[in-house]
């Protein structure tokens, strides 16, 4: 459904209403009493409805037949005299349906991308410490996950008699003499390739005898995330021991769809925030954008890079930003100044954007546009507006939807009423007999219900109340009534509740979103809903609360463009 089905399903009750009233009265004082011209018969005046401008009448004060709207004169209808695409309005219809208006300008196009995201460790710096040699841990000197180590710092004694072999073999070659030195070099960097550091070589040689147990020691600087070893415990070569991150240095990583791409780039700041640490941004910039595309999601990784310096001395020193928590990020861009209007004068017009351009003397000209990047509040425009032409800001939706019955007038006019242009006041024709509207794929009210019970329902389970959701329940099948979407089940309890609602409120908010602006309502999109990865939901208003996860993660997710 484009904005023109949302024009043609509210226009009869907003804007006919509204204006029929103003225009009539004014109309009717014009040419209600106008006097004939000296000498020559009075000439009649043809009245017609400005709603449906086929209904004619030349009687004052007749009633459309379709909209009970007072007739008006036809000279002031605004819609035969004007060529295709231009509107005309009288100056009381301007100032009922409240026409504003701002010039297409040159300016900076801002524009906030909200990402969320996972703070995680950095890839580069990921260490895995495996047993080099079978044999059985004697002793640990770190024996806890979370742990701060420093490069060099013992970790665990093993005692591994193929070590202790290569050891006294080692040994007889260094204390050969001349005749086994050949071979010394090569002794040294097999026992290297055993694990030993060239500290512990110089050591043996210097000792002259092999040690029962050897010490092996963190290769690297950083924090133990993984312990796979415990005292007593009997090792194969390759057996994981420890896994080392280098918390130093973090990664925020999100998602991108296609058309944020225009706004990132590398070197780009972006502002995270963390509920575990409230109240703390972390300003940071890209460092790198995956070139490779998910092609089920349409989506790539982009990389932030975050300094997380040690908080505290000694055994309490802490990184300040946890591994693996939730990030949000701020990405704020301003591209250099290109012509722009703003969003809200913007119509889809199902095969292209529109935007009405004010011609002056109360005209107005549809004009498709070719528009390029979205910003926070304007829209760039490549082709079809000049700068300095004043686009309508508000009441376009109206105007559009006057044009669209002034088409239709033109080309009913031209078909079925050629050979009659007047129809009198006692023969005028009744509302079943007039064409009828082209339908909407989902007829206004029935959108509007959805939007209610989707957002009541959303509220309640972003509450972790099941039992008002419950409640809820039943207009939510009732505003599904005779809609194509998702079955939606009750369940049992929160859980089974959220996962049918998240893929019913996603379909509801893809049916929704075209028509987002002009309805006044937001939509939102967590990444890590449970079903579908990536769900969404209508608000009628914000904050953002999420009711796939509730209170665990309710300000999980970001309103989508």
């Amino acid at each position: 459904m484009n904005a023109k089905s949302v024009s043609l399903a509210i226009v009869t009750g907003v804007l006919g209403l509204a204006i029929g009233w103003f225009v009539a009265s004014r109309d009717a004082h014009d040419h209600g009493a106008a006097p004939a011209a000296m000498g020559a018969p009075a000439a009649k005046t043809v009245y017609q409805c400005p709603m449906h401008p086929w209904i004619k009448s030349e009687k004052l004060g007749a009633k459309c037949t379709i909209c009970g709207m007072d007739l008006v004169a036809a000279g002031n209808a605004g819609s035969g005299e004007n060529p295709p695409g231009v509107v005309a309005l009288s100056p009381s219809t301007i100032t009922v349906i409240g026409v504003k208006t701002e010039p297409a300008a040159k300016r900076p196009l801002e524009r906030t991308l909200r990402v969320a995201g996972m703070v995680d460790d950095d890839d580069t710096r990921h260490r895995i410490l495996t047993a080099y040699v079978p044999g059985r841990v004697e002793q640990l000197h770190v024996n806890f996950v979370g742990a701060e180590v420093r490069a060099g710092q013992p970790l665990l004694t093993i005692y591994s008699p193929a070590l202790l072999q290569a050891q006294r073999e080692f040994l007889q070659i260094a204390q050969g003499g001349e005749s086994t030195a050949p071979a010394l070099a090569p002794a040294r960097e097999r026992l290297r390739g055993l694990g030993l550091t060239p500290g512990q070589i110089d050591a043996l040689v210097a000792r002259g005898e092999p040690e029962q147990s050897t010490t092996l020691f963190s290769p690297v600087t950083g924090t133990i995330i993984v312990r796979g070893a415990y005292p007593g415990q009997s090792v194969a070569a390759g057996d994981k021991l420890f896994e080392i991150a280098d918390f130093s240095t973090m990664w925020f990583q999100f998602e991108a769809y296609e058309q944020d791409l225009a706004w990132i780039k590398v070197g780009q700041r972006v502002d995270v925030t963390t509920r575990a640490l409230p109240g703390r941004v972390f300003a940071a910039k890209v460092s790198f954008i995956d070139p490779n595309f998910n092609e089920m999601t349409r989506v790539t990784r982009v990389r932030v890079e975050l300094p997380n310096p040690l908080v505290g001395e000694g055994d309490a020193a802490r990184r300040e930003l946890p591994h693996r928590v939730f990030g949000e990020g701020l990405v704020r861009v301003e591209a250099p100044a290109v012509l722009t209007v703003p969003r809200t004068a913007v119509l889809n017009a199902g095969n292209g954007s529109v935007v009405y351009v004010d011609l002056g003397d109360h005209r107005y000209e549809q004009r498709p546009i070719k528009s390029g990047r979205l910003g926070d509040a304007y829209l760039e425009v490549l082709d079809g507006v000049a700068e300095g032409e004043a686009v309508v800001t508000q009441g376009n939706l109206l105007i559009d939807a006057q044009a669209q019955l002034s088409h239709e007038a033109s080309a009913h006019s031209g078909q079925a009423m050629m050979a009659a242009p007047v129809i009198p006041a006692a023969v005028a024709p009744t509302a079943a007999s007039m064409p009828a509207m082209p339908p909407a794929a989902v007829p206004m009210e029935k959108l509007i219900a959805l939007i209610d019970a989707a957002s009541e329902g959303a509220a309640a389970l972003a509450a972790d109340d099941f039992a008002t959701y419950g409640k809820t329940f039943p207009a939510l099948q009732a505003a599904s009534r005779d809609v194509k979407l998702p079955d939606l089940v009750l369940g049992t309890d929160l859980k089974a509740a959220r996962r049918s609602f998240e893929v019913w409120s996603t379909a509801v908010a893809d049916l929704v979103r075209p028509h987002r602006e002009h309805l006044g309502v937001k939509i939102y999109q967590c990444p890590m809903a449970p079903v579908l990865k990536k769900g969404r939901w209508v608000q009628k208003d914000g904050p953002l609360k999420n009711p796939f996860f509730g209170s665990s993660m309710l300000t999980c997710g970001a309103e989508i463009p």
